[in-house]
């Protein structure tokens, strides 16, 4: 379970998970320096057998035996500090336990590390964790298309029921496409099938209800010549589609693609200059 300590004048608080782990982990017996080795060492050539003492060549190995575990510690450590190292700047999941044992899952980015008493912390937030609690690391590509799926997925939410869209609802619904459609194929990817099924089916409906308004503008708009084959005999065909969008409430024109305006726009002008040549 991650210990926390706290960072106060840019230095570790006394706790149990920073500056006193050692004296705990001495105590457990789980480790010895060398002066305890020494200190053994000498207990036991003061104490040893007169009759059967210990020759010089075995207390040459087990100092022989020691050293290389001291060396062993070393690199250990070298290589916990070095791994704890790549993990600054990166975003992190940690398994942290508070002072009722409750154990929390804590992701963030970490600031910094610290090296007390062989034992490597991260830093997230102000707070520290051992590193042995880091269970997780994410990429950064991953959680922004994470966020961005996830914000657009409580879009989607909140839109009305399919039966319930009304054409109040087109802005939002083409919206909420536009970013869906400019999303990579990665960032997609997060989207559940059955949000993005409703969107589809949203802007379906949102289709149907502008056809069913100005589908004869639509129509008419549709139906006309590509604009390199316009006669002076297609005036009649834009003067009338011109009327009808002229015809339309505000509300109904805002309902008009950007298409399709510009489109009749173009024919406007192009059939004006038809006229002048003759």
């Amino acid at each position: 379970m991650a210990a926390i300590a706290q960072i106060k004048d840019g230095k570790v608080v006394e706790s149990n998970s920073a500056a006193s782990l050692a004296e705990s982990v001495k105590k457990n017996g789980s480790t010895m320096d060398k002066e305890a080795f020494l200190n053994l060492l000498v207990a036991q050539m003061k104490y040893q057998d007169p009759l059967e003492p210990t020759s010089n060549t075995e207390f040459v190995s087990q100092y022989a035996q020691f050293s290389a575990l001291e060396q062993m510690q070393n690199m250990s450590a070298t290589l916990e500090l070095s791994r704890a190292s790549t993990l600054v700047g990166q975003t992190v999941s940690v398994n942290a336990t508070d002072s009722n044992g409750k154990t929390t899952t804590i992701q963030g980015m970490v600031d910094y590390i610290v090296y007390e008493n062989s034992k490597a912390y991260v830093s997230i937030g102000g707070n520290l964790y051992s590193l042995d609690d880091v269970y997780g690391v994410a990429d950064t590509k991953y959680l922004e298309a994470y966020d961005k799926a996830e914000a657009l997925a409580a879009a989607i939410l909140k839109l009305p029921a399919y039966e319930n869209l009304s054409l109040d609802d087109k802005e939002d619904v083409d919206a909420l496409k536009e970013i869906y459609e400019n999303m990579s194929k990665y960032e997609q990817s997060f989207m559940a099938s059955a949000l993005v099924d409703k969107l589809s089916k949203a802007s379906g409906r949102m289709d149907e209800l502008v056809k069913d308004l100005i589908g004869d503008f639509m129509t008419a708009m549709d139906e006309l010549p590509p604009k390199d084959e316009l006669k002076l005999e297609d005036k009649e065909k834009i003067s009338q589609v011109n009327e009808m969008y002229k015809g339309m409430s505000d509300f109904e024109k805002s309902l008009v693609s950007e298409e399709h305006l510009k489109k009749l726009e173009e024919y406007t002008k192009y059939m004006e200059e038809l006229e002048a040549g003759e």
